[in-house]
């Protein structure tokens, strides 16, 4: 199974997991007439609508080139990790918001309600691990941004536990303090996000040139490496550069110092797009 196809198998897996959990807070939430609960239960929903957007988006991704797009379509990809970091930052302001708006109601506090809540808890940082390993080992910015979204909403119902029972007991005003909390963990994490994706989206360095031209020089015949540019195509590495050589060189010999400069820098960085421009070199008269 190619990554595409890993990624999008993942993603549905925690969207049906992200349903269950949405039904168990909600289950828990009218049943104890806790509105932190509910909330908690709306949040779920966002997240399951994530899920539904990032596997049609990695059904886009991994499409190949095509007359259209003809680097291909990673950056869709890039594209819904800053949507998810939007979605993050809008769920954040919502939270402080309610935190100043909204006023706390007497609820109820229920063993069994407790215990679901807390085995949601046990699942999400669960899930969590288990999106973050598959992340690392597919390179999968997508998963890395929907394991943090997951970690963020684990924070979020510790936060909502706490609140609930603390609620239950009297102490109202620490609803808010924690709403405030998880607001600023969700915000950190959005801003991460937006670190991840926003140098793709506008053609940052992928790689540092003075590295590039350092490599692209040890090849033999390269007189001057007159220009070098890279970029990221979602989670892949583009390079462009122009290199001098001797002008007498023919074609071929061109072509193959040329080749050979591909080489060095797909082993070095394993860039998988290369692009290499020949000019001839003058040598200066004395």
């Amino acid at each position: 199974m190619n990554k595409d196809k890993k990624v999008q198998q993942i993603i549905f897996i925690e969207g049906a997991y992200n349903v269950i959990v949405l039904m168990l807070k909600l289950v828990v939430g009218l049943a104890t007439n806790s509105l932190a609960i509910i909330g908690d239960a709306i949040h779920s929903l966002t997240d399951v609508l994530n899920n539904i957007v990032i596997w049609m988006v990695m059904r886009v991704a991994g499409k190949p080139a095509d007359k259209d797009h003809p680097y291909g379509h990673r950056k869709f990809e890039t594209m819904a990790v800053f949507a998810l970091a939007s979605i993050l930052v809008v769920l954040a302001v919502e939270l402080i918001l309610q935190a100043f708006r909204s006023e706390t109601k007497e609820i109820v506090s229920e063993s069994w309600g407790l215990a679901l809540m807390a085995l949601v808890l046990v699942l999400n940082f669960s899930v969590s691990m288990w999106e973050r390993h598959w992340a690392k080992k597919l390179q999968s910015d997508i998963l890395y941004a929907d394991a943090q979204h997951t970690f963020v909403d684990s924070l979020t119902t510790i936060f909502v536990i706490i609140s609930w029972q603390l609620s239950a007991m009297g102490y109202l005003w620490l609803d808010k303090l924690c709403a405030i909390g998880v607001a600023g963990l969700v915000l950190y994490f959005a801003f991460e996000l937006y670190q991840k994706a926003v140098p793709i989206l506008v053609d940052g360095f992928a790689i540092d040139p003075e590295k590039l031209i350092k490599t692209a020089s040890l090849a033999e015949g390269v007189r001057e490496v007159r220009q070098v540019r890279s970029r990221w195509i979602g989670d892949i590495k583009a390079v462009d550069l122009i290199i001098a050589v001797d002008a007498d060189l023919n074609i071929k010999e061109s072509h193959d110092i040329a080749h050979e400069v591909e080489d060095l820098l797909v082993d070095k960085f394993a860039v998988a797009d290369v692009s290499i421009h020949v000019e001839p070199y003058f040598q200066e008269k004395q």
